[in-house]
């Protein structure tokens, strides 16, 4: 069948060749530093160190509760019952790949409860060393904190009446100055946020802490943070991705043959970078609490279908109004059931929304301009959205671990993605200086004005 004006490649001039060859060399660096850290971060603790240092594991007195003098040393816990904090050979979590997985309290003896529980064990320090450290336990839910012989060292998040919770991450307890050479009662207060979804594994601590002296407590403390960044650098890299490709869809928008969809575009990117760096923000700072990162991730997806569809549907020559108008409705759908806990409200919103993209993918290959090249950015827009619902039951695996460090499926789509749909904004550049646009430009743009 021969190609339409409107469906035609346009021939690629010389700034779009410079912009491409700039998109090419800035993917290939920022996957040159992704793998440098992953490779970096997903390192083994040296040998030395782990043996110079004692990992608290084995048996620790546990209750669920609270009561603040369960921390004092002269309590008795021996009516307590027990969780044994030995984590299996190899053992990892499912997310960033941390070493010493266990699973928490609901794994042992107590599924479904939320809340506050406490763990105790005794610790002997060993003489010979001026100062010891405690380094934290690297995974907990939600928030902890940490007491030796009744004193409050410190913890995560903030404890209390009203618990204020951030994501856990490497934290290092130096021990009095007196410690050394003495025993003492070590105690853990550990809150579990009701009111989300959880697994029969979660549960409080799921990484024994660690006593070491402070030298070697030290270099642990830097190894465990080298892993927790490079666990979320994707999540850093790719929004920054997303952000200047914004930037490149702004800053040309003048000159392309399809400013409605770069305008929904750049509205999703946003939306999804914001959505994307939250795990970065919440894994490595106290910006952002686990309440706020929880609504993101239940609701920011309604908001980014509902751009991305508005964005493909302005892809084509004339935008339907029909799909427009079901995308809205179809984003209402899907906060409602967010909000008011129905999945299959949501569910069927996501489906929905599915065949919208089934729809817009039709008139693309049909007759929408640079149809290859933008249907596959397109099916890896759509594999992003709806991995779930397209990817799970063919058994593609929603996490890989290159160099031992957790790296979703998500963020692999993302590296072709990404790029795909920044040469596609590219391939929309008129060239400079053009006062008029093509006939099928024309067309488009009374279309969607």
């Amino acid at each position: 069948m021969p190609m339409s004006k409107a469906s035609a490649t346009p021939p690629i001039d010389a700034t779009q060749r410079k912009l491409i060859a700039g998109i090419v060399i800035t993917t290939l660096v920022a996957l040159a530093i992704v793998i440098f850290v992953l490779a970096k971060g997903g390192r083994p603790d040296p040998p030395a160190l782990r043996a110079a240092a004692t990992l608290l594991d084995g048996s620790w007195r546990f209750h669920t509760g609270d009561n603040p003098h369960w921390a004092d040393t002269r309590f008795n816990d021996s009516d307590w019952g027990t969780i044994d904090m030995t984590a299996q050979p190899g053992s990892h979590d499912g997310d960033v790949g941390l070493p010493d997985y266990v699973g928490g309290w609901m794994a042992h003896g107590h599924p479904g409860y939320q809340g506050y529980a406490w763990y105790r064990r005794a610790v002997t320090v060993p003489a010979g060393h001026a100062r010891w450290d405690i380094l934290g336990p690297t995974i907990v839910e939600d928030g902890y904190e940490l007491y030796w012989n009744g004193r409050l060292l410190g913890g995560s998040g903030r404890l209390g009446p009203a618990p204020h919770l951030v994501g856990t991450r490497p934290l290092r307890f130096p021990l009095p100055a007196d410690a050394a050479g003495t025993r003492g009662i070590l105690a853990v207060r550990a809150y579990l946020l009701p009111g989300f979804g959880r697994s029969a594994n979660s549960g409080g601590m799921h990484a024994a802490p660690i006593l070491a002296p402070a030298a070697v407590g030290s270099a642990l403390h830097r190894a465990q943070w080298q892993r927790t960044i490079a666990g979320y650098i994707v999540d850093a890299i790719e929004p920054l991705a997303m952000l200047a490709l914004v930037g490149l869809a702004l800053g040309y928008r003048s000159r392309s043959s399809h400013k409605g969809f770069l305008v929904f575009a750049c509205i999703a990117l946003v939306l999804s970078a914001a959505r994307r760096a939250s795990n970065a923000i919440i894994s490595w700072t106290d910006l952002e609490d686990l309440t706020t990162y929880a609504w993101l991730a239940a609701v920011m997806w309604v908001p980014i279908v509902a751009a991305w569809t508005l964005a493909w549907n302005r892809w084509c020559l004339r935008p339907w109004k029909s799909i427009d108008a079901l995308a809205v409705v179809l984003a209402i759908v899907g906060v409602v059931g967010v909000v008011t806990h129905l999945p299959h409200v949501a569910t069927g919103s996501r489906l929905a929304s599915i065949a919208l993209f089934v729809v817009i993918a039709a008139r693309i290959v049909r007759s929408g301009p640079m149809r290859w090249l933008a249907t596959i950015t397109l099916a890896a827009i759509v594999a992003v959205l709806f991995g779930g619902e397209l990817l799970d039951p063919i058994g593609v695996p929603g996490i890989w671990f290159p160099f031992g460090i957790g790296v979703s499926r998500t963020q692999y789509i993302y590296v072709l993605a990404i790029p795909l749909l920044a040469v596609l904004i590219v391939r929309t550049l008129r060239p400079k200086g053009a006062h008029g646009a093509s006939e099928a430009a024309g067309s488009y743009q009374r279309g969607v004005a």
